[in-house]
């Protein structure tokens, strides 16, 4: 049977959890009793096999302290049986005797630590300690893992058009030089992308880039994000937590949307700013931090500042160099490069064989405004990896133009301009259409019916467009314009 604390207990989930496996009655209550008295929550077992039926069920305790010398299944075997169930599980063994050869293999087998009964409550202190920063530098290696595999993707400043040559140039500048850097630009431009290149580039390259994104949490969260906490601050609050200002001390943080912050946090930040110091939610004491700070926004800041949404002292505090990135609609000239590169990234991720796209598709990219900017222009790519249809691709591409040729305003002063505009969409449209109806009919040496297969439309349809684009009676091709055939009539 298994011994443990009655459900209902308030704040369970947040204590650490402790699974003790021994056989003898008096060492299990002994160990529960000083454990939960230290916030753990402690759960019994007399044997190895209910410790395994333990873990089975899909309890994951944090630590595991297990005794050597038991009945029918040892210590060891246990330890062995429950590596084997969850590599993860930090165990400390429990023995009456120290011998070399058990010690040595209870730790090749996965054990963190071992003690020899009767310890002192400090030893066994200092082995939970032991186990908790294993497991905290276990996680530290895998993010700097995970971070190092991203860091090729985080550092794909591709720039072919003369702005994003000119910000790869300021950012070289600037990088060296230790002072805060305000970033703006539409949402999807890769604000993030030159941050981290600035971080990289920067004295500071050695040491951690914390992101915080201000809009993804309410104020009182964003808060103790930012800060950490003492317990006891908040309801909930059992355990200390360091702020991500602290995790990154002596490195850079980057302060995404920083204009959702609320008012009061903006004020708070300015004193850090300013002071080089805060203090944790609940604390007394101030916290010294040495941090560069990078923040981004994709609002009008001059406007935000005008209606005292975002505080004026703090954008002059933060902008002592300022960068704008500039929307995709603007450097059009990048979308090929781009285009390909997120062609090989995803062809690789999904280990497919894709082709180039048809010209015409290229074409209507480039048309198209991409009001996402790059983050839009990526999940296109993936969706054409994906499905590798030319002619789906297309479609989509001419759909979305006259979503949002449809959604523009259509109370522009200017009549003749706006007609203007629509004329040239218009042609645009055509002039795809008719390149990829080409295509297909070239493609299915002119069967009228599978070259309608190929471009998703009705026989019929097809017709009218043959009629509409004065294809009907002719198949000799020229060019006009890079991969637009232009088709003359017999």
């Amino acid at each position: 049977m298994r011994e443990g604390k009655k459900a209902g207990v308030k704040e369970a989930p947040e204590k650490e959890k402790i699974l003790v496996i021994d056989d003898e009655p008096s060492i299990r209550k002994y160990l529960q009793t000083l454990l939960e008295v230290d916030g753990f929550e402690v759960s019994t077992v007399v044997s190895g096999s209910e410790a395994l039926e333990f873990i089975g069920d899909g309890a994951r305790p944090d630590f595991v302290i297990l005794d050597v010398l038991m009945p029918e299944m040892d210590g060891l075997e246990t330890l062995r049986r429950l590596m084997a169930a969850d590599p993860g599980l930090n165990v400390i063994m429990l023995s009456c005797s120290n011998e070399v050869s058990t010690v040595v293999k209870a730790i090749r087998l996965g054990a963190h630590d071992y003690l020899t009964k009767p310890f002192e409550k400090p030893e066994l202190d200092a082995a939970l300690l032991k186990c908790r920063q294993k497991k905290e530098l276990k996680a530290e290696n895998q993010a700097l893992r995970e971070y190092c595999d991203q860091l090729t993707e985080d550092l794909s400043f591709l720039a072919a058009s003369p702005q994003m040559l000119k910000i790869r140039q300021q950012i070289l500048q600037i990088a060296p030089v230790d002072v805060p850097v305000f970033i703006s630009g539409e949402s999807g431009v890769g604000k993030e992308v030159v941050a981290r290149m600035i971080h990289l580039r920067s004295s500071r390259r050695q040491q951690a880039f914390v992101k915080v994104n201000c809009a993804a949490l309410p104020g009182e969260l964003l808060e103790s994000e930012l800060f950490g906490y003492e317990p006891g601050a908040f309801t909930g609050a059992v355990r200390a937590k360091p702020g991500k200002f602290e995790l990154a001390n002596k490195g850079t943080i980057f302060l995404d949307e920083i204009a959702e912050m609320s008012p009061h946090l903006q004020a708070k930040l300015l004193h850090v700013l300013q002071d080089n110091q805060f203090a944790r939610l609940g604390a007394r004491g101030a916290i010294q931090v040495d941090v560069r700070v990078l923040a981004a926004t994709n609002v009008h800041v001059q406007e935000a500042m005008r209606s005292g949404r975002f505080r004026e002292d703090l954008y002059y505090r933060l902008s002592v160099l300022s960068l704008h990135v500039p929307p995709l609609r603007e450097r059009s000239d990048e979308i090929p490069m781009l285009f390909r590169h997120f062609l090989l990234k995803y062809s690789e991720k999904f280990q497919k064989t894709v082709s180039e796209p048809a010209p015409h598709v290229i074409e209507a990219a480039l048309r198209y405004p991409w009001p996402g900017n790059l983050r839009e222009l990526e999940n296109f790519v993936k969706r054409y990896v994906i499905l590798e249809d030319n002619d789906g691709s297309l479609r989509e591409l001419l759909e979305m133009t006259e979503t949002q040729q449809r959604m523009a305003p259509s109370e522009e002063p200017v009549a003749p301009r706006e007609q203007g505009l629509k004329a040239l969409v218009r042609g645009l449209k055509d002039e795809a259409e008719m390149g990829a109806i080409a295509d297909a009919l070239e493609k299915t040496n002119w069967c009228r019916k599978d070259a309608a297969k190929i471009l998703g439309i009705s026989y019929k349809a097809l017709l009218y467009k043959m009629r509409q684009f004065n294809l009907d009676t002719g198949r000799s091709t020229r060019t006009a314009g890079p991969g637009v055939p232009v088709i003359k009539s017999s």
